[in-house]
């Protein structure tokens, strides 16, 4: 308890020192990690699993509970505080510690995180929506040129937000939605294969769930 309440504290500082890359306005429910983290039990290792934008380790910590012996977890954050966080945790929490030789934090932008193997599984907690269009694209880009043929990627973004902030916004934010929709439109159009909803998380959220084509280098 006095972890989560912690972990909340800090996410909510973080949220209003670096909002446009937080974007949460609290960490996920477990009921969202949990669907976020549903494709890993079907996967057949070793397994190579990215998480992008862990914060301060909510789904983390149920992708660790499903790590086998032979997986491997990177995890890719921007915001220095959380990733300091995060190390503290594989120093010093005992379901951190014992896959800490399997796992590593980059502290980078995604754009700037580089492979030589692809993974087998990403799974994203980027607030997409506060980003340009342009932005969402590159970001796209990016995870299918990390991702394996057949590689999963699980993102999520909270039910209905773009409408809601259509509503507020002016012509040119609502041109900003409008074109962050249609980009992230021709994923989904193409890739995605599952959809859930989760109702219990602050905000209620979509899961996206898209495969790289086995064809797609």
């Amino acid at each position: 308890m006095k972890r989560a309440v912690s972990d909340h504290l800090l996410f909510l500082s973080q949220l209003r020192k670096r909002y446009a890359t937080t974007g949460s306005v609290a960490p996920s429910s477990r009921f969202l990690a949990a669907a976020l983290t549903a494709p890993l039990k079907s996967g057949k290792g070793p397994l190579r699993i990215l998480e992008v934008g862990p914060g301060t380790g909510a789904v983390t910590k149920r992708i660790l509970s499903l790590l086998k012996p032979e997986d491997r977890l990177d995890l890719v954050e921007l915001n220095e505080t959380f990733a300091e966080m995060l190390k503290r945790c594989f120093r010093e929490d005992a379901s951190y510690r014992k896959v800490a030789e399997q796992s590593e934090i980059h502290v980078c932008p995604l754009q700037e995180f580089h492979s030589d193997i692809p993974y087998d599984y990403i799974i994203s907690g980027l607030p997409l929506n506060n980003f340009s269009a342009e932005m969402v694209g590159e970001i796209f880009e990016t995870f299918f040129r990390l991702l394996a043929p057949n590689g999963v990627l699980s993102y999520f973004e909270y039910i209905g937000m773009r409408k809601i902030r259509g509503l507020v916004v002016g012509r040119n934010g609502r041109e900003r939605l409008r074109e962050l929709e249609e980009t992230m439109n021709s994923y989904l159009n193409v890739h995605r294969f599952q959809r859930n909803r989760v109702l219990v998380n602050f905000p209620p959220a979509w899961v996206q769930h898209l495969r790289k084509d086995p064809d797609e280098g």
